[in-house]
């Protein structure tokens, strides 16, 4: 692993593969950069034509993080990470993290282009609403030692998934990794909170934008896609056929190549 600097002191750590145009990959909820959605494995299916750029975000991996947070600092993270490509790069991102590099662009970093797939923004013509106060009620659990609980909560009332199934997956191989990454979910919580105002700012978005979303996806995801779509100058809007939330490399991979090379 690699690191940047950004401009509060934290290091942030990024894994490199490759050659070609370089692609910052920026990962949502629980994730790091060993995520397939926008980690390694689909930075590999991308290596042979670009140079690749896989983001530990703050507080993640071998990143190391600085209180108080904001998502300026995150901000700022992925600034430090497009200066060492080479002063600018092509952008993907998965989740919270495209709605994180939506602020990156508003901002003016220097995104060449940009493919968000399936920005969370909860709007109310599509499911009930998130707290107002999830990302402080995350951050007391977190605090309290309560990881799992943070996690539930996370999982049920920002990302809507039934109760019973969160109870099935707590006990489930994968819940310990979830749990790790636990103490960041309210940074994901407050990058997410305001999805109208992500939609009123939407049509200052000046890179070429392409949205992405899955055919089997939950109904209020894609439903947020096509919103942001309306708004976004020129947007294009892809749907991948059997894919979920939690895209595969494979079926994605083609989409970022033709769209960032074009």
């Amino acid at each position: 692993m690699e690191k940047a600097q950004s401009a509060d002191g934290t290091w942030i750590a990024y894994e490199k593969l490759g050659s070609g145009p370089p692609v910052v990959l920026v990962g949502g909820a629980f994730c790091d950069h060993r995520a397939r959605t926008a980690g390694l494995p689909l930075a590999r299916k991308l290596e042979s034509a670009m140079t690749v750029y896989c983001v530990d975000r703050r507080g993640r991996g071998d990143s190391t993080d600085t209180s108080p947070y904001a998502v300026a600092r995150e901000v700022e993270d992925i600034a430090a990470v497009l200066a060492v490509t080479g002063g600018d790069a092509h952008a993907y991102g998965h989740s919270s993290g495209a709605i994180l590099l939506i602020e990156c662009a508003l901002a003016g970093l220097p995104i060449r282009k940009l493919a968000l797939y399936e920005p969370p923004l909860v709007l109310a013509e599509h499911r009930e609403g998130v707290p107002a106060d999830l990302a402080e009620q995350l951050a007391a659990l977190t605090r309290a030692g309560k990881r799992s609980d943070a996690t539930e909560l996370f999982l049920t009332r920002a990302i809507g998934i039934p109760a019973p199934y969160v109870e099935q997956m707590r006990t489930g191989p994968a819940w310990p990794g979830l749990e790790a990454l636990s103490h960041t979910l309210s940074y994901d919580a407050t990058i997410t909170r305001d999805p109208l105002s992500v939609l009123a700012r939407a049509p200052g978005l000046r890179p070429p934008t392409l949205l992405l979303d899955g055919a089997k996806s939950q109904p209020w995801m894609r439903g947020a896609v096509a919103q942001l779509c309306k708004v976004v100058p020129g947007a294009r809007y892809e749907t991948l056929p059997n894919q979920t939330h939690d895209v595969a490399p494979e079926p994605l991979a083609p989409h970022l190549l033709e769209f960032f090379l074009a």
